[in-house]
């Protein structure tokens, strides 16, 4: 009997008795292995014979021996073998076997079609592995990602990712439907919110990527704005891709009806920041009784409900929420809430200005060289809008008799009611709704403006901490919104694998020594290994065991690797 068949598979196998082990008899010349088991009967042991192993020497009927243990190499002899080859196998599995659970790959198509696994390793691949597609592809000298997902051919980025991209792209609103519908009801909560996604390079031919407001601050660069639909618990149910001159308020209508129509949502609520549930949109809405929406103010209209005594900065508590309500808009809810942390970063922040505002006035009253009025007024213009808290100052330019001179005199003071009456109102918001009090109390109003910290989360996750969407290395728009889709799909798998491992992340506070991410997990799953080994001539592979860490992840996973 050849060992190699031993050698390339688990040989452990089970009867009704018990498992079958390898017995080894030395009582003759040439060692014999018998095929037996053992099992109790009456009281009495007996045994009951399979087979034989003839024609083999005493060490390999010893590694047989071993391998029906489940045990191939022997602990204490590590010359007799060599390791060829270790690629990451742990982390991919894991995370393929969770993908399969929440049954991702029938979300992407009905079908196991073949493209459906090139999708998924670049869903899955993006996790452990966030770059650009080609690189991803490169790694399968390093990982065993794309064999477990049934693709044993060398991963070509044009035969298994190109193409594939545009075919997930053409099934977009089908995957999307079929989240929402998984996810979403009737009656329910929809979180929405819009970030930018800037570019490097020229992008002359896209109809996307254009200058506009960018949100993270770089100037000089033309972006896209994405929209990302989450469900009340944060869960990624649908991304859309806007030009990058796009503004905030401008898709919220348009998104509101498309969520209701695609989704088939009798009734919504609509969860948006303040930028974008502007008073327009709500005038466009509010004739739609089925459409509900919950937001915050902004510092000018808390200021205009002030001076009009709707409310008075003393209403807003930290630990009470109040609620009012304006006599001219009945159907309109203000709760109102305040935030000690934030009021004293607030108040802070407005000294440190104050103080940088009178340096650089001070700065432009010592300035001794011959100059006029009107250079002096604007260097001041200059200054009070880099700051922007000339609204606290009461300046004035005192002229000397001739028209070029140094003896301009700049003068200030600062207001300091205006400064009480703006202290009275750090650290306060009000969230405004139309949702019918017996529907959503206060505390649940609150908590539901609240939840949009789940997308900016996802928002953070998909840019920088993990999934990377950053750079971007398509030029197609088409390519461009399909990349950006593939990275909602693994934050959608990475939403899922965060609720099943709440519980390791919880025990971060009783575990000073060990602080558990999403990031720290991979990297430990990553660990495990599947192995080449090479055995007096025979090949065979073996997986490394999980450690006890290990374990304990893959059974908050659910799954076995």
């Amino acid at each position: 009997m050849s060992l190699i068949g031993f050698y390339g598979i688990n040989v452990a196998m089970k009867t009704k008795h018990s498992n079958i082990h390898l017995e080894i008899q030395t009582s003759r010349k040439n060692p014999v292995g018998l095929l037996r088991t053992s099992y109790r009967e009456k009281g009495k042991i007996k045994h009951k014979q399979y087979g034989r192993i003839t024609g083999c020497t005493l060490e390999q009927l010893k590694l047989l021996q071993l391998s029906f243990k489940e045990r191939i190499v022997p602990e204490n002899d590590a010359d007799t073998f060599t390791i060829l080859q270790s690629k990451e196998w742990g982390a991919s599995k894991a995370l393929s076997e969770l993908a399969k659970q929440i049954g991702l790959p029938q979300i992407l198509y009905s079908r196991p079609e073949s493209w459906v696994k090139s999708a998924m390793a670049m869903i899955v691949g993006r996790l452990i592995y966030p770059g650009s597609k080609l690189s991803l592809c490169n790694q399968h000298q390093n990982t065993s990602l794309w064999e477990i997902l049934g693709i044993d051919a060398i991963p070509d980025v044009d035969e298994h990712c190109y193409p594939v991209m545009d075919k997930l792209l053409k099934r977009q609103k089908s995957i999307q439907k079929k989240l929402a519908t998984k996810h979403l009801n009737n009656h329910h909560m929809v979180l929405y919110d819009i970030t930018s996604v800037y570019f490097e390079g020229e992008y002359n031919d896209s109809q996307i990527v254009k200058f506009g407001y960018n949100r993270d601050r770089k100037k000089g660069k033309e972006q896209v704005v994405v929209g990302l639909i989450c469900n009340d618990d944060g869960c990624p149910v649908g991304i859309e891709v806007f030009a990058g001159n796009t503004k905030d308020e401008s898709t919220v209508l348009d998104k509101i009806h498309e969520i209701r129509q695609e989704y088939h949502l009798e009734q919504i609520i609509f969860v948006g920041d303040r930028g974008m549930v502007t008073k327009s949109n709500l005038d466009a809405l509010h004739d739609d009784k089925d459409i509900k929406t919950i937001s915050a103010l902004t510092h000018n209209q808390i200021q205009q409900l002030v001076i009009r005594n709707v409310i008075q900065p003393d209403l807003f508590d930290e630990t009470l929420s109040t609620e009012v309500f304006d006599p001219e808009t009945p159907e309109k809810r203000y709760c109102l809430c305040r935030n000690e942390g934030s009021a004293k970063r607030e108040s802070q922040t407005r000294e440190r200005l104050i103080e940088l505002t009178e340096q650089g006035l001070q700065t432009i009253a010592d300035y001794k060289r011959k100059t006029t009025v009107e250079k002096l007024g604007a260097r001041v213009g200059k200054i009070l809008a880099k700051y922007k808290i000339g609204k606290f100052i009461d300046w004035s330019i005192e002229s000397a008799k001739e028209e070029l001179s140094n003896s301009h005199k700049l003068t200030w003071i600062l207001n300091t009611e205006k400064i009480t009456n703006e202290q009275r109102l750090d650290g306060c918001y009000i969230i405004t709704s139309d949702v019918d009090k017996e529907v959503m109390n206060t505390q649940k109003v609150i908590a539901a403006y609240k939840s949009l910290s789940y997308v900016e989360q996802a928002f953070r996750t998909m840019k920088t901490t993990h999934l990377h969407v950053r750079p971007v290395y398509h030029k197609h728009d088409s390519r461009i919104q399909s990349h950006l889709f593939l990275c909602m799909l693994s934050y959608y798998l990475q939403w899922h694998m965060r609720q099943r491992l709440q519980p390791l992340f919880n025990s971060d506070l009783k575990n000073k020594y060990r602080k558990w991410t999403v990031q720290a997990v991979i990297n430990c799953l990553s660990q495990l290994t599947r192995n080449k080994i090479e055995m007096e001539g025979a090949v065979f592979y073996r997986n490394s065991e999980p450690t006890i860490e290990q374990q304990e992840i893959l059974t908050l996973l659910g799954v076995t690797v």
